[in-house]
């Protein structure tokens, strides 16, 4: 049985979602609703499956691991946290798409353990499109040279960017940060790069989502709107 809280809260999102859309001459259908689950129980993610949720986001390997094993595909799966070198074998087997690629180091390896598993393995470019240093992430300047290097890489399929901008009281305070990773995106596509799809824009969370969707996301992801707050890490 899926638990009115988690459903309805899902339902508002998805209002909200349409209703930015339209504000911004978009189709709702053009933007994906990302459940964030990390530190989110089994159970309370498999009521939000009932309640149609089709893609959910994971920050951890050692957690995502056990949840994934045992709720399987579908849903979809993407990595969001920071990934680690050593752990690229497992978000391989994993994920359906590694959201926070932001070094060249970690393609390669991400690259090599895909070959080893006779796959493409969809990736997002990381962007700190604040400039923090307490966030992973690429400079924005220095993104399209990271593309550069990583585009050759014939098992990964550059499908976008990814960003989490600063935190504000005002959603609409970041709303530069949202659309300069949109203007960037279109500097990368222009480029026109082999085996580069600049089709995705990762970007928007549960307090500035709306303000994401009227600037051009088509991935949202919200952890604490359809979950509640977090009781771990």
């Amino acid at each position: 049985m899926t638990d009115d809280g988690i459903k309805s809260k899902i339902q508002i999102v998805r209002s909200r979602i349409a209703e930015a859309a339209a504000r911004s001459g978009r189709r709702p259908s053009e933007i994906r609703l990302m459940a964030v689950t990390k530190t989110v129980e089994e159970n309370r993610i498999r009521q939000a499956l009932e309640a149609g949720i089709d893609l959910c986001g994971e920050n951890y390997i050692q957690e995502s691991r056990i949840k994934i094993e045992s709720i399987g595909h579908p849903p979809q799966w993407h990595m969001i946290g920071h990934l680690q070198t050593n752990k690229a074998k497992y978000a391989v087997r994993l994920f359906d798409m590694v959201e926070s690629v932001d070094r060249f180091e970690l393609a390669v390896e991400l690259d090599r353990r895909a070959g080893g598993a006779g796959r493409v393995l969809p990736i997002l470019i990381e962007v700190n499109s604040g400039g923090e240093l307490t966030k992973s992430g690429i400079p924005p300047e220095e993104a399209i040279g990271l593309i550069r290097r990583i585009a050759p890489l014939e098992h990964l399929a550059i499908s976008g960017l990814m960003t989490m901008p600063p935190w504000f009281d005002d959603p609409e305070e970041a709303r530069p940060f949202f659309s300069a990773l949109r203007t960037l995106r279109d500097r990368i596509a222009a480029e026109e790069f082999d085996r580069v799809a600049m089709t995705e824009l990762s970007m928007g969370m549960t307090d500035d989502f709306e303000v994401a969707v009227e600037e051009g996301a088509t991935i949202v992801r919200v952890g604490r709107g359809i979950f509640g707050e977090r009781t771990g890490r």
